[in-house]
């Protein structure tokens, strides 16, 4: 079924996102023609552009498929770039949907395509977009280095099944409210997307303290981590995506400015995380100090290229929670050290606007 057949029959059974099982154990397939590593060697492997090659994708489209959690990928060797094992594309090719279903599961499109995809005019699809309804994966800068933002295809055939009443009609009043005052939910969703899967490619306490710190500016910062030896260390592993950040200067800049929380509520969230993420970390092992033992006070984070099954992240939600705790009680269930109020050990200073 294509995205324009999906969204057709929007009033009939749901959307089924094609393609294969991508939690699989990559390890059960090898490539045609080959048989399995023995043991004891390591298994064959090819580069990122041969890999999205054999797989019948665009660089771009394979880097947003690595981006997703759809292809498993593993460093190369001495940390050079990233490789693809030939049994993960084996396994790929192999299902029942390829090449088409793997392609169409990383379709990007832009405000005017995706409005025709839903059968609404643009400006009603960037209302939704901007109130939430719809989430960015992407985005690129124009020639006037303004952000577009780019959804995927399958993303919004599934939201025009899901809620087909947002396509026409009046907009719900609290919708309308939010975008008269000038919401726009789109960065915010896009970030939101962006740690979430930046925390399920690391176990490593430190590291996944480090993607919730990415979210603050230097101050929010300091007033969480108070020690300059542990901001740094969190700097330090701070996983990135497996291809890096964008190549331009201008990209960079802009993606840096995405980066960081804009909203009062969305702020005191991240110090939340960040401190509930500090607590755990701390527990395991503390941040080397200039003259410590490199091999008794710091162990290298874990590879956050691979693919792995990490514990469920803390809850990445497109609103705060209300922060209504049982006394020594956090929203994640775990209990704050030392009975200390949570809000206190934040350092949260209201700012006054502007």
């Amino acid at each position: 079924m294509t995205v324009k057949e999906a969204i057709r029959a929007r009033s009939g059974s749901a959307y089924e996102v094609r393609g294969g099982d991508e939690n699989r154990d990559e390890g059960e397939h090898t490539s045609p023609g080959t048989s399995a590593a023995t043991p004891g060697t390591a298994p064959a492997t090819v580069a990122a552009g041969r890999a999205a090659q054999e797989l019948g994708l665009r660089r771009s489209e394979f880097e947003l498929a690595v981006h997703l959690g759809l292809i498993a990928v593993t460093a190369g060797p001495g940390g050079g770039r990233p490789r693809v094992h030939e049994r993960e594309i084996a396994r790929l090719r192999e299902d029942p949907g390829f090449p088409d279903g793997l392609a169409e599961r990383v379709r990007t499109v832009g405000t005017a395509e995706g409005a025709a995809l839903l059968g609404i005019v643009p400006a009603r699809f960037t209302r939704l977009a901007r109130a939430g309804c719809v989430s960015p994966v992407t985005f690129y800068l124009n020639r006037y280095r303004a952000v577009v933002w780019l959804y995927l295809a399958d993303e919004l055939a599934s939201f025009g099944v899901r809620e087909p009443e947002l396509l026409a009609g009046r907009t719900p009043p609290g919708m309308r409210t939010m975008l008269e005052s000038g919401g726009d939910r789109r960065a915010r969703n896009w970030r939101n997307q962006r740690i979430d899967r930046l925390l399920k490619r690391t176990t490593d306490p430190w590291a996944r303290a480090a993607v919730e710190a990415s979210a603050l500016d230097s101050a929010h910062l300091a007033e969480v981590v108070e020690d300059p030896y542990e901001r740094a260390y969190l700097a330090r592993v701070r996983p990135e995506p497996v291809f890096g950040r964008p190549g331009s200067v201008a990209a960079r800049e802009t993606m840096g400015e995405l980066m960081l929380a804009d909203d009062p509520d969305e702020i005191l969230w991240r110090r939340i995380n960040l401190t509930l993420g500090l607590d755990l970390a701390r527990e395991e092992r503390p941040a080397p100090h200039p003259g410590d033992d490199p091999g008794a006070r710091m162990t290298p984070a874990p590879d956050s290229t691979s693919r792995m099954a990490p514990p469920q992240a803390p809850p990445v939600t497109e609103t705060a929670p209300p922060l209504v705790f049982s006394a020594g009680e956090t929203s994640s269930g775990l209990r704050e050290p030392c009975g200390k109020r949570l809000l206190a050990r934040l350092g949260w200073r209201r700012r006054s606007d502007g």
